[in-house]
């Protein structure tokens, strides 16, 4: 028992903080914008990230995978959000809880052997594009500043490491944030920063009840929103969870995340935050950034926490160009290159099924329905071959 603790929290003691650091830094801007996609205000993505990103690391079935707020989830709030309002939106953040627990349960994760490899390599490729498109925003109709501080941030990213002994001391990511934050203050640039991005909390996330009517109707108007969030939960965090095992060649309990991710969403709307899951971009700069165990998941909740409410004046000042440069590595580690550059010794219903699933991912913003293609797809070439 003292060694299993020993093993899955205290064998990487440095690495795991410094990792917890860098992801708890890059969690926030995505947790703000997210909060944005869902019509909400950015506390409701930062409660949930720091609470989802330390119940998990307690209850997840995966050590050093991130889980948080996630774009794909904040896309299935928009209408209920928009609506009916915050409080139908925790309460079918605790639902949705509830659902994933009894798919642990349930042990529906066997249904990933359903998704074959193509679809998980579609999956991942669109979601790179995602990421790269969710920072045009921050590069449209700006000064050439923004240019020269995202150029500057992305050298440092991947040239930093290659400096004896210092660079692989600190990890890359941080030391760009940090490193281009100095620049623009000392030199008094004018760009957009965190702070731009909405007002941050001052206060510690509280226990609150949602204040809705306890009724069947209440039950129908949460319930396909809830059940839609749960599955695509669900369906990003076992395809995360076997990235992050390939990642470290190490195995997954993949019942026991399904059950964790459903207890740190209740506890997510319980504190007042939206629903989440596994986070692909932000478990990679993890594992990367030197991450190896649980601690590394529950450094980033905790340090995210701390920077928000004890030194959001800091934070306010970091300039976006800077995270945009952490985001743009995040989508071109993510993306799966093997898979254009072998794309003629790949046999061909495998490749439509992979581009079929990327195409449909980008053009609907909605994970979930690309990967039903996906399935589909190689369920019908597989009909067909026999």
């Amino acid at each position: 028992m003292l060694s299993t603790i020993r093993e899955q929290w205290f064998s990487n003691i440095r690495g795991d903080v410094l990792a917890g650091l860098v992801v708890g830094l890059a969690l926030i801007p995505e947790a703000i914008a997210f909060s944005i996609i869902a019509g909400v205000d950015p506390k409701v993505g930062l409660y949930a990230s720091f609470c989802i990103a330390v119940v998990i690391s307690f209850v997840g079935g995966r050590p050093a995978m991130i889980s948080a707020a996630t774009g794909a989830m904040a896309l299935l709030m928009v209408t209920l959000v928009k609506e009916h309002g915050l409080e139908y939106l925790l309460a079918a953040t605790i639902l949705t809880g509830m659902i994933q627990i009894l798919a642990g349960y349930l042990k529906l994760a066997k249904l990933m052997r359903f998704v074959s490899k193509s679809v998980v390599i579609g999956f991942v490729n669109a979601l790179a594009i995602l990421i790269f498109m969710a920072q045009l925003p921050e590069l449209i109709n700006v000064t050439w500043h923004v240019y020269a501080l995202v150029a500057l941030g992305l050298a440092i990213i991947y040239l930093f490491p290659l400096v004896p002994k210092l660079g692989k001391l600190l990890p890359s990511p941080l030391v760009c944030i940090i490193a281009i934050t100095l620049l623009a203050i000392a030199l008094g640039i004018d760009v957009r920063t965190v702070g731009d991005m909405g007002s941050l909390p001052d206060t510690l996330p509280m226990f609150l009840i949602p204040n809705i009517p306890l009724n069947i109707e209440t039950l129908m108007i949460i319930l396909p929103y809830s059940v839609a969030l749960a599955a695509v939960g669900l369906l990003e965090s076992m395809m995360t969870a076997t990235i992050v095992d390939e990642m470290t060649d190490t195995p997954s309990d993949k019942y026991q995340e399904c059950k964790g991710q459903g207890i740190a969403n209740i506890a997510s709307g319980f504190m007042g935050g939206m629903a989440g899951c596994a986070m692909i971009g932000q478990s990679m700069i993890n594992v990367k950034s030197g991450g190896l165990t649980r601690l590394s998941t529950f450094s980033a909740g905790i340090f995210l926490l701390i920077l928000v409410v004890f030194i959001s004046d800091w934070l306010k000042v970091i300039p976006m160009a800077a995270l945009v440069a952490v985001m743009i590595m995040v989508s071109i580690s993510t993306f799966e290159w093997s898979s254009v550059t072998q794309l003629k010794d790949n046999p061909k219903s495998s490749n439509i099924v992979m581009i079929a699933t990327v195409i449909v991912v980008v053009a609907t913003h909605n994970l979930a329905l690309g990967v039903l293609t996906g399935v589909l797809l190689s369920a019908l070439f597989w009909h067909c071959c026999k």
